[in-house]
């Protein structure tokens, strides 16, 4: 007898088939940046904004000591534009460029077609796995890299944990449902007591991951995190699961390989998560007192001094988008992850 092929994917699973399946995932066929396509993020927004992390990245390098040999590790790169504009930057300081080697962590290969576009004549290397590379100090910088991996739902109802499922037995009626599940399972797998005053749990196995493994080589090998991303802060998790189409909102399960699906980070768990490690601390603050800590506002009146009204009026149109608290300035939160000793905080 034949078995049936399972439909039944979990929230998460079902994600990665809509976002990373090799034949038609979102993200393995297309660009999905820019006016064309769904989304923009800030370094194509403004090149001021990579000005700024590089700068940032620089000083962070200094307080480690100015190490003659470091990696810097863009995990997630997007098309490029961030990583060409902090190179160019860098260049600006050679001491930190000839010491510094760079890397890319990408899953997508269209996006690495991309990148190597975008970045030719550079002195990048693409790694699959952040581990791969030389055990020395590391500085990782992640824009919108961690909304991006898919994330796992479960609902309390009279006491019994429920896990969120889609099925896909015909995808044009695609629907959810629910499981019950064993919670306590699940936290032995992360080593984490995730359901702590809890009704509702959103959180990425993949995104805990990564965030263990960066955090495991920053205790090691010295360097930090350096986080940007959409999220919340408040202690009770929330559905924040969404799909984005052309630069609006769409539904999570129609036109499944077509449309973008994202989530908002709760940084209190990322916090909480950081605690295990007690060589390590966290801080974090928005965007918008991030970029102006840094200096933004200076460089733009700065580069803008001799220019014309309408490119002059561009500039500080791109700046109000990345700090206005109604845009970018207040949804986007940074966070930086160091070594306890290490008392730096530049844009904090």
């Amino acid at each position: 007898m034949k078995l049936k092929k399972n439909y039944n994917f979990s929230l998460d699973k079902f994600i990665n088939y809509s976002l990373y399946n090799k034949n038609f995932g979102y993200y393995m066929k297309k660009s999905p940046f820019g006016k064309e396509g769904d989304f923009i993020t800030a370094p194509n927004i403004s090149r001021l904004f990579s000005e700024m992390i590089a700068i940032w990245t620089v000083s962070f390098w200094k307080s480690l000591g100015s190490p003659k040999k470091f990696n810097l590790i863009e995990l997630g790169a997007g098309n490029g534009e961030m990583m060409k504009d902090l190179i160019e930057t860098f260049r600006n300081f050679p001491d930190f460029f000839s010491s510094c080697n760079f890397f890319i962590h990408e899953k997508s290969p269209s996006l690495i077609r991309l990148q190597k576009k975008k970045l030719i004549n550079t002195k990048i290397k693409w790694i699959s796995k952040i581990n791969e590379i030389k055990k020395i100090p590391t500085i990782f910088i992640a824009n919108e890299f961690f909304d991006a991996i898919a994330i796992k739902q479960f609902k309390k109802k009279k006491g019994q944990w429920f896990e969120r499922f889609v099925n896909l037995e015909n995808q044009e009626n695609a629907f959810f449902f629910e499981k019950r599940v064993d919670l306590k399972k699940i936290e032995k797998k992360i080593n984490f007591e995730i359901s702590y005053g809890q009704n509702f749990i959103e959180y990425s196995e993949l995104g805990l991951k990564y965030l263990k493994d960066v955090c495991q080589m920053i205790e090691k090998n010295l360097g930090g995190l350096l986080l940007i991303d959409y999220g919340y802060t408040e202690k009770k998790m929330k559905d924040t699961l969404q799909a984005i189409s052309n630069h609006k909102f769409a539904h999570i399960l129609s036109n499944i390989g077509n449309t973008d699906i994202t989530h908002n980070i709760n940084f209190n768990l990322f916090k909480k998560f950081i605690k295990q490690f007690n060589n390590l601390e966290s801080n974090l603050t928005t965007q918008k007192k991030f970029l102006l800590k840094m200096g933004i506002k200076q460089r733009a009146e700065q580069i803008s001094k001799n220019l014309n009204f309408l490119k002059k009026s561009d500039i500080f149109y791109r700046l109000n988008r990345l700090i206005n608290e109604n845009q970018m300035g207040n949804l986007f939160k940074v966070m930086l992850i160091k070594n306890r000793k290490n008392k730096f905080k530049l844009g904090f």
